[in-house]
């Protein structure tokens, strides 16, 4: 795997995971007996992160003390107001870097080829945000990507706000973003909480990125089964299953 410019990742690792109903931060339960977030750690080290940064909140102290000699920095959200609140509250933390990938903690089954190939359509297409995302029979709770007639993507709508006609719609983001960082963080300040969730949506950057007249890229996951992640203590035995048939 070719060397990628100097970059940062960010690790989205700050949930509850109420309805796993266990004793742990969700990131922290095991898939293929280890935490779901060390496999994520390993991803972005492999495609050469350079600081890998986690945004913890629940339970802080029991990821901060596992990861404590992994060299992953962290960033703590206090209160659970979104996923564009989560990674603003990582601004002071990744230092100068001209790039951020944003990654899911309780996506572990993610490739690091996969993130090289958003990050080279990301640099290709001159975009100030990349979205991975997948093409799935029954999109149910996701987020929609709604693209124009061109085939290019001009939001992201999330299913509790959909109207009926997005929810039929059979391509959803899967969470991983690229960002310029210039355009990352002064377009965090603008997001508002006027939606169904009342929260912060790392989301609603495509909207304003498209306003502004700037390039939005997607890319497809072939396999959907690689964005999986895990809400319930059902789909943290799904995860399983599929660890171990790829291992």
């Amino acid at each position: 795997m070719d060397r990628l410019p100097p970059f940062a990742a960010l690790i989205l690792a700050a949930g509850k995971g109420t309805r796993m109903k266990a004793d742990l931060p969700k990131v922290m339960l095991p898939v293929g007996g280890r935490p779901m977030l060390a496999w994520v750690v390993d991803t972005a080290r492999a495609v050469g992160a350079d600081p890998v940064v986690a945004v913890v909140g629940h339970m802080r102290e029991v990821v901060e003390r596992a990861f404590a000699d992994s060299g992953v920095r962290f960033a703590v959200q206090e209160e659970q107001r979104g996923t564009g609140h989560a990674v603003a509250c990582a601004e002071g933390t990744l230092g100068e870097v001209s790039q951020v990938v944003v990654l899911s903690g309780d996506v572990p089954l993610l490739p690091a080829g996969l993130v090289v190939r958003l990050l080279d359509a990301h640099r290709a297409t001159g975009a100030v945000m990349t979205l991975l995302t997948c093409r799935v029979d029954d999109a149910g709770r996701y987020g929609r990507i709604v693209r124009d007639s061109s085939g290019a993507i001009v939001a992201n709508v999330e299913a509790k706000d959909a109207t009926p006609e997005q929810l039929a719609l059979d391509e959803i983001n899967a969470g991983v973003y690229v960002f310029e960082t210039p355009f990352l963080f002064p377009a965090l300040a603008r997001l508002t909480c006027d939606n169904a969730g009342g929260e912060y949506y790392l989301t609603d950057l495509v909207g304003l990125a498209v306003a502004d007249g700037l390039t939005v890229t997607g890319v497809v996951a072939d396999d959907p089964s690689v964005v999986h992640g895990a809400n319930t203590v059902e789909e943290l035995a799904i995860l399983d299953r599929l660890m171990a048939a790829r291992r």
